[in-house]
């Protein structure tokens, strides 16, 4: 009976020694305020803008373009990461460098959808929970700025008010965007080609939102919750879902399945956002249940994750219709 007596004690001081191991790796390091999630905003200036073929999707002109960023701890004292930056979706970042005689960190990430052959340099310092620095991009030297994301946790669950249709003959819940493809057509809401984005007059903190859609064979499209969170919707059937197809939150959050129906038929999204959790379901299956969105997405109008935002359809990729939208905004 006493045999196993000693097995107990070895497990035991195992685990007495691992626990201090353990806390090291979580104590402080040079560099180590850094970790956790920000939310940033540079500064691009028209010339530069057509230096590097860029335009503002739905962005106002006197907006910055938003980005954001991840750094985590790996191992003892190494940082990684991921960035999302203005287009595209989350990519990681393979380290975060601190220089800790010049006080700043810096880290490089190869182009994503830009015909460029180098690689994208950051470089920046941090003070009082404030960022500033800048990136290299293709020889340009794009200045930002940056701050801890919100976490968004809201403390009671919503009251719903009244649902508000956003779809009418004169599209009056909308801002009209220069190269405007967007139509009402026999009370559908269509986009005939690849235009600019609509973006409501109204901002929304929580939300329900319900809406069927169209698409034809090939096409692309998005709803944007708050303007910064994309809600994917792609010509995806058949195909085995990930975070950049239709059901899921771009580049972050991928569907459970695959529920699209055929391009060419009708189908519905209910989708439900509360702080930075999101339900959605596509076509009566729920797709995510209840999941953080880590940060923005790629197009987002700003990375002001603390305020309401309004709600964006994308119409600069491929034609979609809408014959309903209607929204429940949480009182």
């Amino acid at each position: 009976m006493n045999k196993h007596k000693p097995m107990k004690k070895i497990i035991l001081l195992f685990a007495v020694v691992l626990f201090p191991a353990t806390l090291l790796a979580q104590a402080a390091f040079p560099g180590s305020e850094l970790i956790g999630k920000w939310n940033m905003t540079f500064t691009i200036e028209d010339e530069e803008l057509e230096n590097l073929g860029l335009f503002r999707h739905g962005l106002y002109a006197d907006e910055g373009f938003p980005a954001w960023m991840e750094v985590k701890l790996s191992g003892f004292s190494r940082m990684i990461g991921y960035y999302v930056g203005y287009e595209g979706s989350a990519r990681p970042v393979s380290e975060v460098k601190f220089d800790e005689e010049r006080n700043v960190y810096h880290f490089a990430i190869p182009p994503q959808w830009m015909n460029i052959e180098d690689d994208i340099y950051f470089e920046f310092s941090l003070e009082n929970d404030y960022l500033t620095g800048f990136k290299i991009l293709d020889g340009n030297r794009l200045q930002f700025t940056g701050n801890r994301q919100p976490s968004l946790e809201r403390d009671t669950p919503p009251v719903w008010g009244a649902p508000k249709n956003l779809l009418d003959d004169h599209m009056s819940s909308w801002v009209i965007p220069e190269n405007n493809q967007f139509r009402m057509i026999d009370g559908v809401l269509t986009n005939l080609g690849v235009g600019g984005n609509l973006v409501t007059k109204e901002r929304f903190d929580d939300f329900k939102l319900s809406v069927e859609f169209r698409y034809p064979e090939g096409s692309n499209s998005g709803i944007y919750l708050r303007g910064r969170y994309e809600v994917q919707i792609e010509d995806n059937y058949g195909m085995e879902g990930n975070d950049l197809h239709i059901g899921g939150i771009y580049g972050f959050i991928a569907p459970s399945v695959n529920a699209a129906r055929p391009a060419g038929e009708w189908q519905t999204y209910e989708i439900t956002l509360v702080g930075r959790h999101v339900t959605v379901v596509l076509n009566g299956v729920e797709v995510i249940s209840n999941r953080p969105i880590p940060g923005i997405t790629g197009g987002s109008l700003n990375s002001r994750e603390g305020e309401p935002g309004p709600l964006m359809l994308q119409g600069d990729h491929g034609p979609i219709e809408f014959r309903k939208l209607v929204l429940t905004p949480g009182l």
